[in-house]
C-alpha cells in the first residue's frame, strides 16, 4: 500500500512537471519581442508639426523729444514718437505714429499727429512689395486731415548687423483738406531713403529718413521730409538722442512759409 502511495505521488509529481515545462515552451514560442526600431521612432505622419504663425517677433521703442527756452522769447516744444515693428515669416507690419505740441510766447503753434501704417510682404528677400496708409492733421500748416494710401516695391541695399540701408518707391493717392483753401487731391510718386548704421560697437548710432515725393500730375507741387539722428545707448533698452528734422511743401496756405526745420533732444526706451 505504502509503495502504491509512493508510485500515484510520483506520477502526479511528474505530471505537474510536464505540465508546467508544456506551459513555458509555449509561453517562449508565443512571445514575439518587438523590434527597438519600432517602439523608438516616431512616424512621419504622426509627428507634430510646429503651427504656422503670422507674426513671430515684436520689436517697439518710445521717443520723448524736445526743447524749452525762457527769456525774451519763450518756447516749448514737446514730440511724442513710437516705433512698432511686428514681424513674421512672410509679412512685416511696422508704424511710427508721433505727436508734437508747442508754444510761443503762450500761443499754440504746433499740434501735428501723424499716424502711418506699412505692411511689407516677404521683407526678408533683398527685393519686396509693400502697401501703407498715412492719416496726418498739423496746426503748424492749417491742414484739417491727409489722407495717403498707396503701394510700391522695396529694394534691401545692405543688411548687416552695423548697416541697414533700403530704398523704397511707391505710387500714393492724397487728398488734403486745408483749412482755408479748397482740398487739394493728387497722385504721387514716393521714393524714400532709410538707413540704420551702427559704429565703435554699438556705442553711436546714425539713423536717417527721408521722403521725396513729386506729384505726378503736377510738377511744381513736391513735397520731402528728412529725419537724421544721433543716437548713445546707454544700456539695452535706454538711449539718450538728438535728432534734425526739415519738412517741406510747395503747396500751402498763404500765412505759412514753405519749410520747417527743428532740433530736439530726447531719450528712447525699448527693445529696438
Amino acid at each position: 500500500m505504502k509503495n502504491f502511495t509512493c508510485y500515484r505521488f510520483y506520477k502526479l509529481t511528474a505530471f505537474f512537471i510536464f505540465l508546467t515545462a508544456s506551459t513555458a515552451i509555449a509561453q517562449k514560442d508565443t512571445l514575439k519581442v518587438l523590434p527597438v526600431d519600432s517602439v523608438t521612432v516616431v512616424k512621419p505622419d504622426t509627428a507634430l508639426i510646429p503651427p504656422k504663425v503670422l507674426i513671430d517677433t515684436v520689436r517697439y521703442r518710445f521717443i520723448g523729444d524736445g526743447n524749452f527756452t525762457r527769456g525774451n522769447v519763450n518756447r516749448s516744444l514737446m514730440v511724442l514718437r513710437a516705433e512698432l515693428v511686428f514681424s513674421g515669416p512672410v509679412i512685416n507690419i511696422a508704424t511710427n505714429p508721433r505727436f508734437t505740441y508747442g508754444k510761443q510766447n503762450g500761443v499754440l503753434a504746433e499740434r501735428d499727429t501723424y499716424a502711418d501704417v506699412f505692411v511689407d510682404v516677404f521683407k526678408k528677400r533683398k527685393t519686396y512689395v509693400f502697401g501703407l496708409g498715412v492719416l496726418e492733421t498739423s496746426n503748424l500748416r492749417r491742414i484739417v486731415l491727409r489722407q495717403m494710401a498707396g503701394a510700391g516695391i522695396g529694394y534691401r541695399v545692405i543688411k548687416t548687423k552695423k548697416n541697414d540701408l533700403s530704398l523704397t518707391d511707391a505710387i500714393l493717392y492724397e487728398s488734403t483738406n486745408f483749412a482755408e483753401i479748397k482740398t487739394v487731391t493728387t497722385i504721387r510718386n514716393s521714393f524714400r531713403i532709410k538707413g540704420k548704421h551702427s559704429f565703435l560697437q554699438d556705442k553711436f548710432r546714425f539713423n536717417h529718413l527721408t521722403f521725396i515725393q513729386p506729384a505726378l500730375n503736377d510738377f511744381s507741387n513736391v513735397r520731402w521730409n528728412t529725419i537724421m539722428s544721433l543716437e548713445l545707448p546707454l544700456n539695452k533698452w535706454v538711449t539718450l538722442r538728438t535728432s534734425f528734422e526739415n519738412s517741406y511743401e510747395s503747396v500751402v496756405e498763404s500765412t505759412r512759409k514753405r519749410n520747417d526745420s527743428r532740433i530736439t533732444f530726447g531719450i528712447s526706451v525699448g527693445n529696438k
